[in-house]
């Protein structure tokens, strides 16, 4: 060979199943020979292989357009061929190097790679001014090779953009990913340029000072438009059974195995404990009183087990449900799980905080979307030497379809009611039989998303927006850290330019947030101080924020996580977090004081269940807190709706207004999405005590969880965003008919914002109303 040319891809293999090994190279000279390989097994181990293709690609390349292993790139330079032509080092040095250099680091295309060296703060890295090859409202996408040296831990590596706007500058993250010093990494990452801008530089940061970043080219390139993919077949789903053998443990142990080398064996549960259990009918048919009990556990993960592999089908919502106890052999209460091994993954399937005292239920879902060769269902979680008791163990498929029918019905109850419509004045005399129409222009639960200063620069995002929402909330805008970086310097114009568009287009927004509980969410000068210098500040971003803001804000998140953080109260004592709702009411007493956490609605996650909000928000009452609305964010995986329900009601008892604050839901398949979607959308509409959901974004690249958008990054709206606008359209209350003798009209119709249009001798007369929730009937009377 007279030129060297390392092509590295990898694969996970396995004796079990072919796994495919694909990708691209290119050649800059025409060798005299080439050796094509394959390699990689230990030492000992076979590889086999069953066939090899390769083929050329033929592509034209435009001026000015380079290309990484065929794949095109506005990127100068892209591979280091031209030395450091075109880069720089944003902070720090920046070096060419061969195969050779980092112990014999080979590079994945080409023959070169660079670094960063020399870094004493986390954004120093390489760079490369892109201004000029780039432009806003064109959707692009990014990937580069990286990993690290000078650490054996792994650690985060970002590719950043930083946007020099007219009057403002900003930095948006592209990608991360976890790097290591052991095998490249590939970021990858998309994104679009809102706002009108003057310069772009495109880098490389993230480790630690002191790490080296290596590079091994990159590709920057307009994003490619894929066909949206048909909605998934699923097929001979038996909805409602159980999936899991010997559920109710009536044939011993059969079908049940222990993970690892811990113990099962079958026990016989006292009537008395099970008496609230049984209290509802739907545990009487699957609760025996049978339960499996795990002794002998010496790691985490041990426990009963079952495969059910061929019992799944992709594309499907699987609830679970499961009564634990975790028992003698450690004090207290231990988290307890019910997971999945999917292969080599670990999936939640319901958490809860259990002890040895009482039946504790688990509740959770999953959905699989692509085929496993492996999926085992067990209960694991507390340390090793607690036993671990299980009973009635389910896990089934959600008919959707019949809870939507449940919830137009109970939908139907709580969000209509009945309108007379009356008509007098000069005409009215003559209008009895009179054709009318009535049509609702607005339903009075609110529908908001969170919207960002830059983003609004788009004039199709904003239309959008305007159109389909009526709340808003500000993304970081409003967050102390974004408002008061460093100490002392202070900068309202973001949210001031995000407020002012919202004014001008009538509408409401939710302040976000006063305070964040979670220490990694606190800006390190806050974190500096401590005593009287911490509560002075807290003091002084109060009376800042809340008297520059006076009755603008309608809502007010007050210290946003805490059941996830313990930021302010670890440093200033228990009763800070009632003060902040004490002060916020003092300072702005027309705004609704919410708390707002995530993780409430889904069973997920055992720090944040219902029960220790409702403990929570108590605890603040007695405190003298003005709690006003509860906020569930909302960042929700396969939802199921009977366990959204559940955790609404449990949450409703304190008679407060619910809000879901920040929802999205995430699938890359963008039926699947909608379906999710409007799972949650349903059970919210449907429940009394909710009167608002604010989504998190509706946009791709402007969300905070990918494949959670409902329009595409070229403005097209997807699956997931009509299913949003066929919902709105759903719920508001269209009727035409004819006026009675009595100069009447009935109809039932949601709560809102009204216009009738009426026929009359002198023409047709239009005519606004409202219809509001308090009573079962209203009366609307109208001169026409």
């Amino acid at each position: 060979m007279d030129q060297h040319t390392t092509i590295l891809l990898e694969v996970l293999a396995s004796k079990e199943k072919w796994e495919k090994l694909e990708g691209s190279f290119s050649l800059t000279n025409m060798p005299k020979c080439v050796v094509f390989y394959l390699e990689g097994p230990p030492a000992g181990a076979d590889l086999i292989i069953d066939f090899v293709t390769i083929a050329r690609s033929e592509h034209k390349q435009p001026k000015e357009v380079k290309s990484i292993s065929g794949i095109e790139t506005i990127i100068k330079n892209p591979q280091f061929e031209e030395g450091l032509s075109n880069w720089s080092g944003r902070g720090c040095n920046i070096c060419r190097h061969e195969f050779t250099a980092y112990g014999n680091v080979k590079p994945v295309n080409g023959s070169y790679f660079a670094s960063a060296t020399g870094r004493v703060h986390s954004w120093n890295g390489i760079q490369q001014d892109i201004t000029g090859r780039v432009q806003r409202k064109v959707s692009y996408e990014i990937s580069s090779p990286v990993r690290i040296f000078g650490s054996a831990n792994e650690t985060e590596v970002r590719t950043t953009l930083w946007v020099q706007e007219y009057g403002r500058e900003q930095y948006l993250c592209i990608s991360k990913n976890q790097a290591s010093d052991k095998r490249w990494t590939h970021l990858k990452g998309k994104f679009i340029l809102h706002a009108p801008f003057s310069k772009v530089v495109l880098f490389i940061e993230g480790p630690p000072a002191g790490i080296d970043i290596l590079v091994d080219g990159l590709v920057l390139s307009p994003a490619r438009k894929l066909d949206a993919a048909p909605r998934p077949k699923v097929e001979n789903v038996l909805y409602g059974a159980n999936i899991m053998q010997n559920s109710a443990c009536s044939r011993g142990l059969a079908g049940w195995s222990p993970m690892g080398s811990c113990r099962l064996s079958i026990h016989t549960e006292s009537p008395h404990m099970l008496s609230s259990i049984l209290k509802d009918p739907s545990n009487q048919k699957h609760i025996s009183g049978r339960y499996i009990l795990a002794t002998n556990r010496t790691d985490v993960w041990m426990g009963p087990s079952q495969v059910i592999t061929d019992k799944l089908k992709l594309h499907t919502t699987y609830r679970v449900s499961a009564w634990v106890r975790a028992g003698s052999g450690g004090n207290g209460r231990h988290h307890v799980n019910v997971c999945l091994g999917v292969d080599d993954q670990w999936v939640n399937g319901g958490q809860i905080e259990a002890d040895g005292d009482q039946w504790y239920e688990i509740k959770g879902a999953f959905k699989l979307e692509k085929k496993p060769s492996k999926v085992i269902a067990y209960v694991q979680g507390p340390p090793p030497g607690v036993d671990i008791r299980v009973m009635g163990l389910q896990i089934y498929p959600v008919d959707r379809k019949a809870r939507f029918e449940y919830l137009k019905d109970k939908s139907d109850k709580v969000r209509k009611r009945d309108i007379v419509l009356k008509f007098q004045g000069l005409d009215a005399a003559n209008v009895f039989g009179s054709a009318l129409r009535v049509q609702q222009t607005e339903n009075s639960f609110a529908f908001g998303s969170c919207i960002n200063r830059s983003n609004i620069e788009n004039e199709d995002l904003a239309d959008f927006f305007v159109k389909n929402f009526n709340w808003a909330v500000f993304e970081n805008e409003l967050k102390w850290y974004w408002t008061e970086a460093e100490q002392g310097k202070i900068n309202y114009k973001d949210s001031d330019e995000l407020l002012k568009f919202c004014q001008k287009h009538n509408k409401q927004v939710r302040g976000h947030c006063l305070f964040w509980e979670v220490e990694d969410s606190v800006q390190p000068w806050l974190r500096s101080l401590h005593g009287h210098h911490l509560m002075a500040a807290v003091q002084g971003r109060l009376q800042s924020l809340l008297s520059r803001y006076k009755g603008q804000f309608k809502h007010h998140d007050v210290n946003n996580e805490m059941l996830h953080g313990s930021f302010y109260q670890d440093r200033l004592g228990r009763d800070i977090r009632a003060h902040m709702f004490r002060e916020a009411h003092k300072l702005d007493p027309s705004a609704v004081l919410f708390v707002n956490d995530y993780n409430v609605e889904d069973g997920c996650d055992s720090k944040s269940t219902p029960e220790k909000f409702v403990e929570q928000i108590v605890d603040l009452q007695e405190r003298g807190a003005p709690v006003g609305g509860i906020g569930v964010q909302g960042h929700i995986s396969h939802p199921v709706g009977d366990i959204i329900c559940d955790s609404l009601d449990k949450l409703a008892i304190l008679g407060l207004p619910i809000w879901i604050t920040e929802l999205d839901v995430s699938a890359e398949n963008e039926h699947i999405r909608a379906d999710d979607l409007e799972v949650c959308l349903r059970e919210c509409f449907a429940h009394a005590a909710v009167e608002g959901v604010v989504l998190w974004g509706f946009w791709e690249t402007f969300m905070f969880r990918n494949h959670a958008h409902l329009v595409d990054a070229d403005g097209t709206i997807n699956e997931t965003g009509r299913r949003y606008l066929a919902l709105k359209q759903e719920w508001l209350t269209k009727t035409d008919g004819d006026i009675d003798h009595h100069g009447e009209f009935k109809f039932r119709g949601y709560h809102g914002s009204y216009t009738v249009e009426v026929a009359t001798p002198s023409g047709k007369v239009t005519r606004s109303f409202v219809v509001d929730k308090e009573n079962p009937v209203q009366v609307v009377t109208l001169n026409i």
